[in-house]
């Protein structure tokens, strides 16, 4: 059919675009019942009633016209629905008056029609705008016919309803009311005599308008159909309401004029006329005694109308003969019965005269041979059994014959008994018979034979024949009417039950063949044949002995299995014996041709009998006289006609269905050797049916016995198929059989001759579906491929094969059948070509099925055969038949096997199942990809055919009629039948597309949709079809599935009415987009051209409960698609479209109509914020994307487990388990075949009597059991489908909130929406009855989500970044900007972010509630939920603020009374939540951090860490520390030393250790911060179990040439082995610092502790201590080991260590912590600013990949080694001098080392000093200088940062990229202006904090130095004697000094302060004094109190530098006086 598109009213010809309109309104009112269709109805009916009117009239010529067209070229012309003018080319003008004289229609006509034409042309491959013009012209006329038909039939009427609404049926029962006033009868009756197919082709064929042999076909059908829907118009006005006098009058005088076919029957137009006056006459409908009886009769025009009666009566009186008299007589016949119906209603005595004159009327039809004339003309007629109600009316007719006119009937048998008696006469005197006799009984026997022969509507019209004459015995067979045993039957029926018996009762020889023939039509249903076997059985009884004589009556089985077995009595004694041959060609004795015409009408009664019903089989199998099979075979044994002998098979055929028959019938078969199967050794000659075949049926040409032959075995082989056929005799098995119907009948079917040309296609047809069936039913087993070997006569043979494996071994090799199947299918394919119809056609048809089939079977069991042969030992070898369909074929000298299977989709219309098997063959082949390239080279080598084959896709997926039917599980009607296999071969071409797709280019689909093959596919440039000549493809097909519907309110019909497709057609489409190659043409052609994705998304949620698999599929593809959309459109800055996508997605506000796309601009800006703050809610609208959420019902119905009495459901579970693999779209489901395979299996084993009782209770079991597996897999899929629409959801979510530019959707609606997604779709999952399944997919979704959240909250904190003035939050800032509404002062108290306080404290209660929810199981989908919670918590963290020294301006009292701030608000809050859902949570949290997978363990521990750090009133520490979980983290660190001792390896082997041990350490370092937290540590005995790791003493080296080597390669993913072992050694000294500085109250504990962890890895501490090379790692290392030694390894700790340590251990463990002094002091002269430092600085510089931040660390960590080491100085100073008498002096009192370093050096290699020797007190105040000078520099850089934070927008650009750069080293011109300020302030504020840091650590240095250097100076100038003067009261002093020292250094002789410290000679002293007072000159003061002034003042200690620096100068002072 010609497209049904809603057609685009530029373009439509007023000759066709409305008349399709109409077409498709009508459809979509009437068969489609679409409510809304009706009010769309009215208006067509009213605006186009002019067309109905004057129908088929069209616009004329017209002298204007014809001029304005003839000038369009130059002057253009104005055509309808088009703007302006437009020039038409000369040819098209030349074209347009051709058509115009054509059709007879106006030029403008012509013109439209023309230009309709072109833009139609897409549609019809190879045809011109002329020949499609032509095509539109009819399509116009044949949808008025057919939409007049419609509106006709939904009228209201007598015969039938459509059950429509009352409106809809007054409004066409109106409109057609007025068509028919206007006289459309007259108009119709003159079309159909005028509209001739011949004339018109004439026409056409002149000026050449007729193209290809399908254009021709298509026009004809097009005009044939016209024809007959005007007819049928009339037929269907007569059925619901009878014509009026006059229309009946002109009706009557058409068929006058009416002729017969050349076949002898009616065609269907008059057909319909026929049937159309014969409902006019029809009264029966008024006998049914109806209330409205009345009301009826004077509505009938008949009796209403004077005259009608008398008119019509006259008029056909008339003795002028119609052109067809048995018309004539039919229509007198009608009459007459009409008569007589009229003249038994009581109140007609007026037409007396009338009614009277019935009889007469009678006698005239029967005259003129009425029922010879129905019979060969009315039922022969091809369109008869179309439709239902032409042969109710038949039935009707002969049925009131029979009832109304018995006296006739009666007559009618006299008359033949008569004429028997005649003829029997000139028998007997050897005359030949009278010519003239009438056989009008036999006539209407053979009537009522033919019309109850078939029944397609399965109406069982013959049932009315039957009357039971007594209550039937069985309770099973109820008549229709038998719903009461002894209800009495109507008159009618027990009139026509008469008829039929006394028929038979001494039936005159004449009738007996039509009687018998009359029978077998009455017997066809399944109660019909009951009763006629009754009947057959009663007439043969005894109790029927006295009427005729002995034998019983002739129409009985007695009589006939009587004389059966009498004929096999006497012809075997005639049978010849084996020699004599010649005897077979004598002529037969025997049989005469008349009693073989008796036996082949009795076995034709006896088959469809036995066909129909199973009892009468059963019963004739059993009897034991009559035993109709054996005498059936003997006679096949016997020499008779093959024509007999063919309709013995039949019977044969017939009794075979029953299994019990079927079974036993192999064996005699095989007995009988009707195929001979076993020669015996001395036979010349072969017997049976091949002898049959090659000798008697190829001489005749006919061969009736083989296709009989072939159907018995088609037959037997469905209901019985014996597996050791023929055992003992031959070798057993069914080969023979095959090897005969393979080798004699198939392959030879082509080289024999045929009378009958049909009969060539029946022979294939018939011998093909024995080899279907026989493969459909094989499945490979392992038992096929092994020999099997038996034992005949004493020696051992090998078994045949089964069929099936025969059949595949053929098939997969290329074999005679093979190539005889595809030359057949090549042959069928160019007679489907030529659109002509030939003999045959249909069988033609029905063989290339069966071999498309077998094609299909072989493809889809092959694996299997071809896995299980490799196994196996057998030699055969077989090439899979996708390869062998490669080959050449041997005609055409190509290989075209494949394209020839595909051209059978271009017919896809008119032969809808070789379209599916192709489509299949087709699907089944593409997987390979190898072979998909050279398809499409063999499909796009010929530009026709490749044009043909891409229309034949095309049309199929286009076909308009296909319909996708939910649960086929009823028998459908053929109509329903066809449209699912369209349907069906629809979904095989896009399962094609799909696979296809997946394979590498060049690949079918790409070809199919219309991709480049020979230019890169990504170069493609998809176009509209027609646009620049591209043809109409595949994806424009699957597009329009799609569009269809879009325009109306309910989105597209596929989703409704076809959801499969619909959902494959998506899934096409989203892989086009997401295919790398295809995703750029697609993505454009979809935005440009269709704008698809907006117009689909707009329909979304889809949800229909009842397809809710596809629905959520079909979701989910346009969801994936939707989100790479996005994606692409966002990376292409193409903002409109993203924007107008997030629109329809996101949006809560209704949308306005009248606003354009993308033009809202400033309303959006404002309506947003409006929106927000007066929550206006009647206004809102659900978002669709949580619609889209809310249309996923997340609880899924588990089916019930069965309660099973036979089977074991344990096992049974087992049984699905193992039966469960992947489906094509890799569900994991369970396959039935398989478990109905193994339950059978199981039943078939058990034994005994027992078992076959049960047997059928448990086949019922088996079937529940099969019912359960089938909900299980539709459970399983429909929660795979909730997952993929979730996950694409998801994804989708996740796409919008981080692809799409930030800016397109505003920050609060941002949070709003992400509000929105959490809440519902934690309330979807939290829900009692949500699936577990889905879990996993939701914490995806619930942790992007929440990181969106956080992310957005904390950009809309630091949006302003204003730094805050005195008193003002900068909060009140942020809020201030957001809401212009509202003063700043109310703004703090709206709480945090724009979603308020109480929404985030619901996300965090529901977080908590899924986490509580997932129990024990799910840890992976914990692992999301805390990575949710973390976001979330950190939400509450205050940001990185800038330290800028102002905050200590503030006093003490104002830091406590100050207000709580948002964030402190929001923790306390959260953690109250937390909680408030105790132990349960911790116990949760806590056992994921302690075991599990890895990153669970981490993100618990990374949450416990927050938590702890929040959790002010400690709770989770003491639950950890009491419920042991801290301990048991501690102990892991044991299990965890041997993991990372493996990570020290060059290759390590996974890196997932050391994150974890770097999660736990930093979990305890954050529990070791609070007081608490680290006694609880040093219980558990961390530090300890720290000391006894060795992969602390696994340092690896570093050598220094593999360091620079190493730069060069590039920076991989794992880090260098040193690398990692800091990784390891820092979080543990880290530890170690932070227990020391937190411990207070057991500080000297934990300090004994750490220095235990000191010595057990002393080798390691110290070879840090000596620091070989610098670089940001060693350094980094140092600064924490020098702050854990100044605290810990002190002289004052030693004596803390509680253990009894004997003289050695303890003088030990003063060497270890004599050794860390001296190397600590020892760094002091390498840190305290060295040239040579600098060196190191520089060097390091030039290495390092991120500079700037590596020269931040390493400044850091080197002043923090040097205040480190100071401190350390100062406590040795304070632990060891308890007053100021007793220093302890550490640095010898020359400061020449610092006037030394000024100057240049030569010796930069040599360490500074020995580190034995002590250093000098220059280093000391070297290091103040250099500090001070440190100290400003810092100050300054940090003032800057500060001033450029305060204004990051006016900064210049290099500047900012610069600042950019250390953040982000790529890809920085990249972002955007916004993000970068965001980087740049980002930057700013880790300068300004490390300038900070840097501050304080210089202030400190100074201030420790200048109190060391007091300390020093005060006892060399003071107290301290120097060796050269001998003061004996000094002396004393000193050695008493001597000792104190001695204690505690002294027992390490090298540390030998006092000889160090002894030497102090005067000339030092006074060398000291002149040095001090060069060296600590003004400036230095001055500047020193300036810092105290910038800094120190403002860090609240007061004025130590100063009271410092008095001193000091005092000191110099003094001795210098």
């Amino acid at each position: 059919h010609l497209l049904a598109t809603a057609v685009n009213t530029a373009w439509t010809a007023s000759l066709w675009g409305p008349y399709k309109d109409i077409w498709q309104t009508v459809m979509n009112a009437i068969w489609k019942r679409q409510p809304e269709a009706v009010h769309r109805l009215d208006q067509v009916l009213k605006k186009h009633k002019s067309d109905f009117i004057s129908l088929f009239r069209n616009p004329p010529k017209n002298v204007q016209q014809h001029e304005k067209i003839q000038k369009a070229s130059t002057e253009g012309v104005a055509i309808q629905g088009q703007q302006g003018t437009r020039l038409l080319p000369e040819q098209l003008i030349r074209e347009a008056f051709i058509l115009s004289d054509l059709f007879d229609i106006g030029e403008l006509a012509a013109v439209e029609l023309l230009l309709a034409g072109e833009h139609q042309q897409p549609h019809f491959p190879g045809l011109t705008r002329g020949l499609v013009a032509v095509l539109l012209y009819w399509d116009g006329k044949r949808c008025i016919a057919n939409s007049l038909r419609a509106l006709i039939q939904s009228r209201q009427g007598k015969t039938w309803t459509l059950e429509l609404s009352q409106e809809l049926i007054s409004m066409t029962t109106r409109f057609t009311d007025d068509l028919m006033e206007q006289g459309l009868t007259q108009k119709i009756l003159t079309l159909v005599s005028h509209i001739d197919l011949n004339n018109e082709f004439d026409k056409l064929q002149r000026e050449r308008g007729l193209g290809s042999e399908k254009h021709r076909k298509e026009v004809s059908d097009l005009i044939k159909e016209c024809r007959q829907s005007l007819a049928e118009s009339l037929f269907v006005w007569t059925c619901q309401s009878p014509l009026s006098k006059d229309d009946t009058l002109i009706l009557i005088s058409y068929l006058e004029k009416v002729t017969v076919e050349a076949d002898g029957s009616l065609d269907g137009v008059n057909l319909s006329l026929l049937m159309a006056l014969l409902y006019c006459f029809d009264v029966s409908f008024l006998e049914q005694g109806a209330e409205d009886r009345e009301d009826l009769m004077h509505r009938l025009p008949l009796l209403a109308e004077r005259q009608y009666i008398a008119t019509i009566h006259t008029r056909l009186q008339e003795s002028q003969p119609w052109k067809l008299p048995g018309l004539q007589a039919t229509v007198r016949l009608a009459w007459a019965l009409t008569l007589r119906g009229i003249s038994q209603f009581s109140d007609v005595t007026a037409l007396a005269e009338f009614t009277e004159a019935d009889e007469a009327m009678a006698e005239l039809a029967i005259a003129d041979y009425v029922f010879l004339f129905l019979t060969e003309s009315v039922v022969a007629s091809e369109n008869f059994y179309q439709e239902e109600f032409y042969i109710r009316k038949i039935h009707n007719l002969v049925t009131d014959f029979l009832a109304l006119m018995p006296m006739k009937v009666k007559q009618l048998r006299n008359r033949a008994d008569e004429d028997a008696r005649m003829i029997h006469m000139s028998i007997q005197m050897g005359n030949e018979p009278p010519i003239s006799l009438r056989r009008d009984l036999e006539h209407l026997m053979l009537l009522i034979a033919e019309l109850y022969r078939k029944d397609p509507f399965n109406l069982e019209l013959a049932h009315e024949y039957w009357c039971p004459s007594e209550p039937l015995q069985t309770s099973t067979i109820m008549g229709s009417y038998l719903g009461v045993a002894h209800q009495r039957p109507p008159q009618r029926q027990v009139v026509l039950s008469k008829f039929v018996r006394q028929m038979g009762d001494l039936l005159p020889s004449t009738i007996y063949i039509p009687y018998l023939k009359m029978l077998r039509g009455l017997a066809s249903g399944p109660q019909c044949a009951h009763y006629c076997f009754s009947l057959l059985k009663v007439n043969g009884s005894s109790h029927a002995e006295n009427i005729q004589g002995a034998g019983g009556s002739p129409v009985s089985w007695e009589h006939f299995f009587h004389s059966l077995m009498l004929y096999h009595e006497h012809l075997r004694k005639d049978l010849p014996s084996a020699d004599s041959v010649q005897y077979r060609h004598l002529p037969l004795r025997g049989i005469t041709q008349k009693e073989q015409d008796g036996l082949i009408a009795f076995l034709q009664l006896t088959t469809v009998i036995v066909n129909w019903s199973e009892n009468a089989r059963l019963a004739l199998c059993e009897h034991p006289q009559w035993t109709p099979v054996v005498v059936i075979l003997g006679l096949l044994q016997c020499s008779i006609p093959p024509v007999l002998k063919a309709e013995l098979l039949e019977t044969l055929t017939a009794f075979g269905r029953s299994p019990e028959i079927a079974a036993s019938l192999w064996q005699s078969l095989e007995y009988t050797q009707i195929l001979q199967t076993v020669r015996s050794p001395g036979q010349r000659q072969a017997i049976g049916i091949e002898v049959e075949l090659n000798e008697i049926e190829s001489r005749c040409e006919e061969y009736p016995l083989t296709r009989a032959f072939c159907r018995l075995i088609s037959t037997l082989v469905e209901s019985s198929f014996p597996a050791n056929l023929g055992a003992g005799l031959r070798p057993p098995g069914f080969d023979p059989y095959l090897q005969f119907l393979r080798d004699s009948v198939f392959l030879r079917f082509r080289t024999r001759a045929y009378r009958r040309a049909a009969e060539k296609w029946e022979v294939a047809e018939v011998v093909l579906e024995v080899f279907y069936k026989l493969l459909r039913d094989y499945e490979p087993q392992l038992e096929d491929f092994v020999d099997q070997y038996v034992e005949l006569q004493g020696e051992e043979i090998i078994a045949y094969k089964p069929p099936g494996f025969n059949l595949m071994y053929h098939l997969l090799n290329e074999s005679p059948m093979l190539e005889l199947c595809l030359s057949l299918l090549e042959e069928g394919v160019k007679q489907l070509d030529t659109y002509a119809p030939f003999p045959g056609k249909k069988h033609l048809e029905k063989a290339v099925q069966y071999c498309l089939a077998l094609l299909n079977l072989t493809l889809q069991k092959e694996n299997i055969f071809m896995d299980l042969l490799r196994e196996s030992h057998l030699s055969l070898i077989v090439t899979p038949l996708e390869q062998l369909l490669q080959g050449i074929n041997p005609r055409t000298k190509k290989a075209d096997h494949v394209v020839n299977i595909a051209r059978y989709l271009y017919h896809g219309n008119s032969n809808p199942e070789l379209a599916f098997e192709s489509a299949k063959i087709l699907c089944c082949i593409s997987d390979n990809s190898n072979i998909q390239i050279k398809l499409v080279g063999d499909f796009t080598h010929d530009q026709s055919v490749s044009q043909k084959l891409m229309a034949g896709f095309v049309e199929c997926l286009d076909n308009e009629d296909a319909e996708e039917l939910i649960n086929p599980d009823e028998e459908l009607e053929p109509e329903k039948k066809r449209a699912q296999i369209h349907h069906e071969t629809r979904i095989h071409i896009l399962n094609l597309l799909i696979t296809s797709l997946e394979c590498s280019p060049p690949s079918l689909a790409l070809y199919l949709l219309g991709f480049e093959l020979k230019k890169p596919v990504s170069t493609t440039n998809l176009q509209d079809p027609g646009v620049l000549g591209c043809p109409r493809t595949c994806l424009h097909a699957i597009l329009n599935i799609l569009e269809k519907g879009t325009e109306t309110r309910n989105g597209p019909t596929a989703v409704r009415e076809s959801p499969h497709l619909a959902e494959l057609c998506y899934q096409v489409i989203y892989q086009l987009c997401a295919c790398s190659d295809t995703s750029g043409p697609t993505m454009r052609y979809l935005r440009t051209s269709q704008d698809f994705l907006f117009t689909q998304l707009q329909y979304l949620p889809f949800s229909i409960k009842e397809h809710e698999i596809s629905t959520l599929n079909q979701m989910s593809w346009l969801m994936k698609t939707a989100a790479i959309e996005m994606r692409v459109t966002s990376l292409n800055r193409q903002r409109s479209h993203t924007q107008r996508l997030l629109h329809l997605l996101l949006d809560d506000m209704p949308v306005k109509p009248y606003l354009a796309d993308g033009e809202g601009g400033m309303e959006d800006e404002s309506r947003s914020v409006s929106g927000f703050l007066h929550f206006d809610t009647a206004s809102k609208v659900r978002r669709k994307i949580l619609n889209i959420l809310d249309s996923i019902d997340f609880s899924q119905d588990i089916p019930e487990p069965l309660q099973l009495d036979f089977f074991d459901w344990a096992q049974i579970e087992q049984v699905i388990a193992n039966c469960e693999h992947k489906n094509a779209r890799g569900q994991v489901v369970c396959n039935v075949k398989y478990v109905h395979r193994v339950l059978v299996a199981e039943v078939n084993a058990l034994q005994g009597m027992a078992a076959i009782g049960q047997r059928p209770l448990l086949m019922e079991e088996i079937n529940t059991i099969l019912q359960y597996v089938v909900e299980r897999n539709k459970m399983l899929q429909c929660l795979h489908a909730k997952k993929h629409a979730l996950e694409s959801w998801r994804q989708l979510v996740e796409i919008i909130l981080t692809a799409c530019p930030q800016d397109l959707i505003q920050a609060e609606d941002r949070q709003l929406i992400i509000r929105d997604l959490l809440q519902d779709v934690h309330d979807k999952i939290l829900d009692d009855d949500a699936a577990q399944e889905l879990m996993p997919v939701v914490a995806g979704a619930v942790f992007t989500l929440t990181a969106h959240l956080s992310q957005s909250v904390k950009t809309e904190q630091k949006q302003p970044l204003a730094l805050p003035m005195a008193g003002q939050s900068q909060y009140a800032l942020m809020l201030d900007s957001s809401f212009t509404s509202s003063p700043g002062s109310q703004s703090i108290s709206m709480g945090f972010a724009s979603i308020g306080d109480s929404s985030l404290h619901i996300i965090l209660k529901k977080l908590l509630d899924f986490i509580l929810k997932t129990g024990g199981g799910f840890q992976r989908v914990r692992t999301h939920l805390y990575g949710s919670l973390l976001y979330y918590l950190q939400i509450a963290q205050r940001p990185d603020e800038p330290d800028t020294l102002e905050a200590a301006k503030k006093t003490m009292w104002e830091h406590l009374t100050a207000p709580e701030d948002v964030f402190s608000k929001l923790q306390r809050e959260n953690m109250a939540t937390i909680e408030s859902y105790g132990a349960a949570l911790m116990e949760v949290v806590c056992r994921d951090a302690c075991d599990g997978h890895e990153i669970g363990r981490m993100l618990a521990l990374a949450l416990l860490d927050h938590i702890v750090s929040v959790d002010k009133q400690q709770q989770w520490l003491l639950y950890l520390s009491n419920s042991g979980y801290l301990k048991v983290l501690v102990d892991s660190l044991a299990d965890d030393d041997l993991a990372l001792q493996s990570l020290l390896t060059p290759q390590p082997p996974l890196l997932k250790a050391l994150y974890t041990y770097e999660s736990k350490m930093a979990f305890l370092t954050r529990v070791a911060k609070s007081q608490q937290g680290a006694l609880e540590l040093l219980r558990s005995g961390v530090i300890v179990r720290l000391a006894q790791c060795q992969v602390f003493d696994m340092r690896p080296e570093t050598d220094h040439q593999g360091r620079m080597y190493a730069m060069r390669d590039p920076p991989v993913f794992i880090p260098a082995p040193v690398e990692r072992y800091r990784q390891i050694l820092l979080p543990a000294l880290q530890l170690c610092q932070v227990i020391l500085t937190s411990s207070m109250a057991q500080h000297l504990q934990a300090a004994g502790q750490v220095l235990q962890f000191l010595i057990s890895h002393s080798d390691t501490i110290q070879a840090i201590l000596r620091c070989q090379d610098v670089s940001a790692g060693s350094l980094q290392e140092l600064a924490f080991l020098t702050g854990i030694i100044s605290k810990a390894a002190l002289p004052g700790v030693l004596n803390e260590l509680d253990m009894d340590v004997n003289e050695g251990t303890q003088m030990e463990l003063q060497g270890h912590i004599g050794r860390f002094q001296r190397q600590c002091l020892g760094l002091l002269s390498r840190f305290g600013g060295s040239e040579r430092l600098r060196q190191f600085k520089l060097q390091d510089d030039n290495s390092a990949g991120d500079r700037v931040n590596k020269r931040d660390e390493i400044e850091l960590a080197m002043q923090q080694i040097c205040a480190n080491v100071m401190e350390y100085c100062e406590s040795l100073m304070l632990q060891s001098a308890p007053s100021f008498q007793h220093t302890v002096c550490l640095f010898t009192p020359s400061l020449s080392e610092s006037t030394n370093r000024d100057g240049p050096r030569q010796d930069t290699q040599a360490p500074v000093i020995p580190y034995w020797h002590l250093p000098g007190l220059g280093i000391i105040v070297y290091l103040l200088k250099q500090s001070t000078n440190d100290f400003f520099s810092y100050y300054d850089s940090h003032r800057q940062s500060v001033n450029k934070l305060q204004n990051v927008e006016q900064l210049p650009p290099d500047e900012i990229k610069e600042l950019c750069q250390s953040v982000m080293p790529a890809g920085v011109d990249k972002i955007s202006t916004s993000q970068k300020y965001v980087l740049a302030r980002r930057r700013l504020v880790k300068l300004i904090n490390n300038r900070a840091k840097l501050l304080s650590l210089c202030s400190y240095i100074i201030e420790i130095c200048l109190f060391i250097l007091w300390r020093h100076l005060e006892h060399y100038l003071l107290h301290c004697t120097p060796t050269d003067s001998q003061d004996p009261l000094l002396s004393s002093r000193m050695s008493f000094k001597k000792g104190r020292l001695q204690d505690s250094f002294g027992s390490e002789p090298s540390l030998d302060f006092s000889s160090g410290l002894n030497r102090v000679s005067q000339h030092d002293i006074e060398q000291l004094q002149i040095e001090a007072t060069n060296s600590f000159g003004e400036s230095l003061q001055k500047k020193l109190l300036d810092i105290e002034g910038l800094y120190s003042k403002v860090r609240s200690r007061y004025t130590f530098i100063q009271a410092l620096v008095r001193r000091i100068r005092g000191l110099l002072r003094i001795s210098r006086t």
